[in-house]
């Protein structure tokens, strides 16, 4: 197996051929697969059916002084707090418990931020003339579509193998029009890195223009290892906290990938100061979140010790997924140069760079054979990935068999689009 750089003309068509006629076998036996979403499988969602019956009488709803069924208790149950708190490291006075998506509070905080200010903030940012926010790419396609919704400028901040681009992050928030930075600290989305203990500390530390610059951490995989142990990570609150930046942090997680993605819980966690600010806004829109499904959580997950063997259980049935992906990219386009990868322990996706100027036609393709994933560009702010290279790959929901269909297909089409343009 030769690398296809190195191929003469004659020898590509012949390859370009046997591809083609490859895809064509798939499309006959009507492939339907789905990888665009970082879903748990339904064998992951069964690992956790006892969440549906723990809680099961009015007795075991009186907690913490309260009735879990009634109103009140804005910032979450005590003992929901203190449950994230301990999952995450900080204090549970910093944390307010929220509903199944912190998707919607990161929305919320920005919100706020937009129509009526942080706690540092001159003005509300609608008031500005101009708005900028730090994107390190590939990231999450949903934290750009939130910017991108009020009209905020994005700058695309390089990604290394310890986080964002530091020197370039420190020289930008000179810049009093730049207003915050998305955050994925702990294998990010989609490259699976974690950020080091220097780039966390570099980030805690600065000092930018912007009194209210606001780093939004979302710690989404904050004990989603698959391969190896649970890896203890810093508490970003505290080291803003030590490095005089108190209010310029509000972490987000959640249990979208621990119990139930659509009847979960959401933290957002930051300073007592900046969360009581928030909470003035937060308490206009609810009087609290699901107190119920708190509380099957916290007599469900019980402490950080039970959540981490929660954890385990999913990683056990998510490590042969990302092994095989891993194997069958090793086989079918390492050998012939096509692309690099890195080699996740943990989240939720493996992330592919092809040759420049093939993932759209490689992903055009997959869609024509029956594979859906997430679309090129996706990983970039508004959608433009200036090498038109990196793809999102999301092994978690097909069952294993389905996978390895869908892994073959992937790269079948890589095959083809690379060819086409060595062809051309």
């Amino acid at each position: 197996m030769e690398r296809y750089e190195t191929l003469s003309m004659e020898a590509l068509e012949q390859e370009y051929q046997s591809v083609v006629a490859a895809l064509s076998a798939w499309r006959d036996r009507g492939v339907k697969l789905n990888m665009a979403r970082g879903k748990p499988s339904a064998a992951q969602l069964d690992t956790v059916s006892g969440l549906l019956t723990v809680l099961n009488s009015a007795e075991q709803c009186k907690v913490d002084g309260m009735d879990a069924r009634n109103y009140g208790e804005l910032a979450g149950l005590p003992c929901a707090r203190k449950l994230w708190a301990e999952l995450l490291g900080c204090r549970p006075e910093e944390t307010f418990v929220g509903g199944n998506a912190s998707l919607t509070l990161m929305h919320t905080v920005i919100s706020i931020a937009y129509c009526n200010g942080l706690l540092n903030s001159e003005k509300p940012w609608c008031k500005l003339d101009q708005i900028k926010f730090l994107c390190p790419a590939p990231g999450y396609d949903r934290h750009f579509a939130i910017t991108k919704s009020f009209g905020v400028e994005m700058i695309t901040i390089p990604m290394t193998d310890e986080g964002p681009d530091m020197d370039m992050v420190e020289e930008l928030v000179k810049d009093p029009t730049v207003k915050g930075i998305w955050c994925v600290p702990k294998y990010s989305n989609p490259d699976g890195i974690v950020y080091s203990e220097t780039v966390i500390r570099r980030l805690a530390s600065m000092k930018p223009a912007a009194p209210d610059f606001l780093i939004m951490w979302d710690n989404a995989y904050c004990i989603h290892e698959f391969d190896g142990p649970f890896v203890e990570f810093p508490d970003i609150i505290s080291l803003c906290r030590e490095a005089g930046n108190p209010n310029m942090v509000v972490e987000f997680a959640s249990t979208s990938k621990i119990t139930f993605p659509g009847a979960g819980i959401s933290v957002l966690a930051t300073s007592v100061e900046q969360l009581a600010h928030l909470m003035k806004y937060l308490g206009v829109q609810m009087i609290s979140a699901d107190k119920l499904n708190q509380l099957r959580h916290v007599l469900y997950l019980k402490d950080k010790a039970t959540t981490l063997e929660v954890a385990r259980r999913h990683g056990d049935i998510l490590r042969p997924k990302f092994r095989m992906v891993l194997d069958i990219m090793e086989r079918e386009l390492a050998p012939r140069g096509l692309g690099t990868w890195r080699k996740p322990t943990g989240g939720y996706f493996v992330s592919y760079y092809g040759p420049d100027g093939t993932a759209k036609r490689a992903l055009e393709l997959c869609a024509q054979t029956g594979v859906v994933m997430t679309g090129a560009g996706a990983t970039y702010p508004y959608g433009k990935d200036p090498h038109d290279s990196n793809v999102r790959i999301a092994p978690s929901l097909p069952p294993v068999e389905e996978l390895e269909q869908a892994m073959e297909i992937f790269c079948l089409c890589v095959r083809q689009a690379a060819l086409e343009k060595l062809m051309k």
